[in-house]
């Protein structure tokens, strides 16, 4: 899988997380744990997509 796809799968994962939290926040009954957990795997995804576009334009320059 190149570097290019894998950025977009994750980027792909990281929206469709953004949309599931935004959901989960609306809904008064949500679990606040639930809600920490989406925000931790949302912020994970994000570090990871930034240190592959930073690792790639390191490969660049």
């Amino acid at each position: 899988m190149s570097l290019q796809t894998h950025l977009s799968q994750l980027t792909r994962k990281h929206e469709a997380l953004e949309r599931e939290l935004q959901e989960a926040m609306l809904r008064p009954s949500e679990d606040d744990l639930h809600i920490a957990e989406l925000k931790r795997r949302k912020l994970h995804l994000k570090d990871e997509i930034s240190r592959l576009q930073a690792s790639s334009d390191d490969t660049v320059h």
